[in-house]
C-alpha cells in the first residue's frame, strides 16, 4: 500500500556498504525530492518518519552490520519511534525470503534493481526524465559517479554478480549529461565507480570505450578532477593510461584491485591472470606514467592459500611498493565458486596475515609520505575538523586514502570545495601536514 508521508514527517535514508550503494541512495533521494517528498540522509528521526536502509551483503562483517542496523530500526518501529521501515540493497536482494521470515516488523524488502517499486512503496512515482539529478550525500564538490552496474567476472570469492547481475554500461551521452548537471551544481571532482571500470562499453558498443568516456567527461566545463576506482587487471586497456597522461583534469590515480600474486591462489580465485602478467602490467603502466598513484586491494585467507603463497604476496608488496593498499580477509560466501571449497585457513591466521601485510604497507606509506616533505601540491579542501582544514591531493580518494591537514588560524581561512597550493611540512603513515603556499585558491 502506498503511504505518502505528511508534511511533518520525513524519509530518512541510511546507507551501508560501498560507494555504489551511496550512488543508489542518492538517486533514490533525488527521485523523492522531485516528488516533493521530505527526504534526509542519516538524520535524526521523529515518530511519523519512515526509515529506508540501503544494505550491503558483500562479506560477513558487512552483512552483520546490515542485519544489526535492520534490527535496531525494527526495534525502534516496535517502540513507536518511527512509522515505517523499508529495506533495500544487496543484502535484501540476496536474502529477501529469509529476512522477511525473521524480521516481520520491516514493512517491505527490495533488491538492487527495484527502484520504481521502492518509490511506489513510499508514495512516489519513478521519474524517467531525471537524468543525473541526485541528492548528494557527499560534500557537493565531489561525487561518486557510477558508469555501469553489475559484473560478468567469475571471481570465485565474490557474490556481487548474485546481487547486482551482469555488467550493464550506461551510455556515454547519458553520463555526460549527468556530469554536466553535477558540474552546474558545484561538483568539481568525479570519482568513477563500477564493479569493473575497464569492461565499460563492451555490452553497448562491442568494444571497451572507457578511454572515449574519459575524454567526453574531461571536456565537461567545471569538472577539475576525474578519478578512477575499481579497474580490473585482466585484459587491462592500456590506452586509458594514455588518456590520463594527456588530460590535465584526470587525476594521476588508479585503483586496481589485484587480490593476490601467487599463481596457485590466482587460479583458484578464477582471476584470469598470472603473476607474470600482473607484474608486466604494473611495469607497463609505470613506464607509461611514472607519476601515477597506484592503489590496490589484496585478499588473504582464500581457501587453499598456503604460507608459501602468502610469503609470495608479502614479497610482491615489498618489491612493488604500491602507493596505497588495502587488505580484506576472505569471507566464505554461499553460492559462490569458493563457497564449494573448504574454508581451510583459520580465522586467526587470516587476521595475522592481514595485519602483517598492512604492517609492510604501513612502512612503505611512511617512506613515500616522507618523500613529499618540502614539495608543493594542489589540494582540494573537504572539511574543517579539530582545528585543521582537511584536504586531499590528486593522489588521494575520499575516506580511503591520505589526507592533508593544515592548521586553521585566523589568517588562513580556506573555503571548502576550493583548491589551494599547499607545501607539505610533515608526514605520518597516512596523513600529511601542510601550510598554504599561496593566498589564493589554485586553479
Amino acid at each position: 500500500m502506498r503511504t505518502k508521508p505528511t508534511k511533518s514527517s520525513k524519509i530518512n535514508v541510511i546507507t551501508l556498504g560501498c560507494s555504489k550503494n551511496t550512488w543508489d541512495s542518492e538517486v533514490l533521494m533525488g527521485q523523492l525530492k522531485a516528488s516533493n517528498m521530505p527526504v534526509m540522509h542519516e538524520s535524526k528521526v521523529s515518530k511519523g518518519d519512515t526509515v529506508v536502509i540501503n544494505t550491503c551483503g558483500f562479506i560477513d562483517r558487512a552483512k552483520q552490520e546490515s542485519i544489526d542496523t535492520i534490527l535496531e530500526w525494527s526495534e525502534a518501529k516496535q517502540k513507536g519511534k518511527i512509522a515505517k521501515l523499508v529495506v533495500m540493497g544487496c543484502l535484501s536482494e540476496r536474502y529477501k525470503e529469509e529476512l522477511q521470515l525473521e524480521m516481520p516488523h520491516v514493512d517491505a524488502f527490495f533488491g538492487t534493481r527495484e527502484l520504481p517499486s521502492v518509490l511506489k512503496s513510499l508514495g512516489a512515482d519513478y521519474k524517467h526524465e531525471l537524468i543525473g539529478e541526485r541528492l548528494l550525500s557527499t560534500p557537493s564538490h565531489y561525487a561518486y559517479f557510477k558508469i555501469a552496474e553489475g559484473c560478468n567476472r567469475p571471481c570465485s570469492f565474490c557474490a556481487i554478480p548474485l546481487m547486482r547481475g551482469n555488467h550493464v554500461s550506461t551510455p556515454i551521452e547519458e553520463l555526460v549529461k549527468n556530469a554536466e548537471y553535477l558540474a552546474k551544481n558545484g561538483t568539481k571532482e568525479l570519482i568513477l565507480i563500477a564493479q569493473e571500470l575497464t569492461y565499460y562499453g563492451l555490452d553497448l558498443y562491442g568494444k571497451r570505450r572507457l578511454d572515449d568516456l574519459l575524454r567526453a567527461l574531461s571536456d565537461v566545463n567545471g569538472i577539475e578532477w576525474i578519478r578512477l576506482q575499481y579497474a580490473y587487471p585482466t585484459q587491462f586497456p592500456l590506452d586509458i593510461i594514455d588518456v590520463i597522461k594527456e588530460r590535465d583534469n584526470i587525476c594521476n590515480y588508479l585503483d586496481m584491485p589485484l587480490q593476490h600474486i601467487s599463481d596457485n591462489v590466482l587460479k583458484s580465485m578464477r582471476r584470469g591472470i598470472s603473476a607474470r602478467k600482473t607484474i608486466e602490467l604494473i611495469d607497463q603502466i609505470r613506464q607509461k606514467l611514472p607519476e601515477l598513484c597506484l592503489r590496490t586491494t589484496m585478499l588473504v585467507g582464500h581457501p587453499g592459500e598456503t604460507e608459501e603463497d602468502f610469503e609470495k604476496l608479502v614479497s610482491f608488496v615489498e618489491q612493488t611498493k604500491f602507493d596505497r593498499l588495502g587488505v580484506f580477509q576472505y569471507s566464505h560466501e554461499e553460492n559462490t565458486h569458493a563457497g564449494s571449497l573448504i574454508d581451510d585457513v583459520p580465522a586467526e591466521v587470516k587476521e595475522e596475515r592481514a595485519e602483517r601485510l598492512m604492517d609492510v604497507q604501513r612502512d612503505i606509506s611512511m617512506r613515500k609520505n616522507l618523500e613529499k616533505i618540502g614539495k608543493d601540491y594542489k589540494v582540494l579542501i573537504d572539511r574543517k575538523e579539530g582545528g585543521y582544514w582537511v584536504g586531499r591531493t590528486e593522489f588521494d580518494s575520499p575516506e580511503v586514502d591520505n589526507e592533508v591537514l593544515i592548521t586553521a588560524t585566523d589568517d588562513n581561512y580556506m573555503r571548502i570545495g576550493d583548491f589551494y597550493n599547499v607545501k607539505i611540512i610533515d608526514a605520518m603513515e597516512y596523513d600529511l601536514y601542510g601550510e598554504i603556499n599561496a593566498s589564493q585558491p589554485s586553479r
